[in-house]
């Protein structure tokens, strides 16, 4: 059969191998259920997957440094970080401060388009707090080959995609099952996820006294918490997780 949906505001088709069941309330939208396995089917809502393909649509935009919005986004990362600072050109050695690898930031974007810069601006925004104690470093004993701030940032971007099963037609994985419940209540959520995820890594990093050598492994275990929390009964927002708890220090 044929399941019709919208993507990126374009009416798509896509031919499923199974039959969709689907649920109705008197005078509501339809919603749709779709197998997780034989027991325990996944209901998503219509207001979850309005929420998921706008999601998604983040998630298709390249990040493209010749388009002036994008550029503009980059000077406001600047801006937010270092408010006292004269925003520089957008190839300039100051950049490196900010943790990109080299005097353009542009480079990095390859694997975490766009959605990665706005995740950071957002972190910036929403916990200006921590979002400096992280990019300044001022926390812990620190090892002398550092992990670098605005990279690391891209790179909790992709791994949060890969987690939740966000290229997927339907997540496949508990915490991306969970997270389809959190997302249906915030729009922001993977967001707010984000900062979690970033404080997260950090005070893991400082845990293993770790050294960038050792940023990958950091990475993992911070995934593996976070798919630890996610799935945790009394979780019904981010806020829920007990991770999330680090923000406010």
């Amino acid at each position: 059969m044929f399941l019709v949906g919208r993507a990126c505001g374009v009416t798509i088709e896509r031919r499923s191998n199974y039959t969709a069941n689907i649920i109705a309330s008197a005078g509501s939208i339809f919603g749709r259920l779709f197998p997780f396995s034989s027991d325990n089917p996944v209901y998503i809502s219509p207001l979850q997957e309005e929420k998921m393909n706008t999601l998604r649509c983040r998630l298709q935009i390249p990040f493209d440094g010749s388009r002036i919005e994008h550029q503009d986004a980059l000077r406001q990362l600047w801006h937010l970080a270092y408010p006292t600072r004269e925003v520089p050109p957008l190839k300039s050695e100051l950049w490196r401060e900010m943790g990109w690898q080299g005097t353009d930031p542009v480079t990095d974007f390859r694997s975490g388009g766009f959605i990665s810069l706005e995740n950071l601006i957002f972190f910036a925004r929403n916990y200006p707090n921590p979002f400096q104690m992280l990019l300044n470093k001022v926390q812990g004993q620190r090892a002398d080959w550092e992990y670098p701030f605005a990279v690391a940032g891209i790179n909790i971007s992709f791994m949060l995609v890969q987690m939740l099963d966000l290229q997927s037609t339907v997540p496949s994985s508990k915490s991306g099952i969970r997270f389809l419940e959190l997302l249906g209540r915030d729009e922001n959520a993977f967001d707010h996820l984000y900062c979690v995820a970033f404080r997260l890594l950090d005070a893991q990093w400082l845990v293993r006294r770790a050294s960038y050598m050792e940023f990958n492994e950091v990475l993992k275990s911070t995934r593996t918490q976070l798919e630890r929390e996610l799935v945790l009964e009394d979780v019904l927002a981010v806020k829920d997780l007990p991770s999330y708890a680090m923000l406010d220090k």
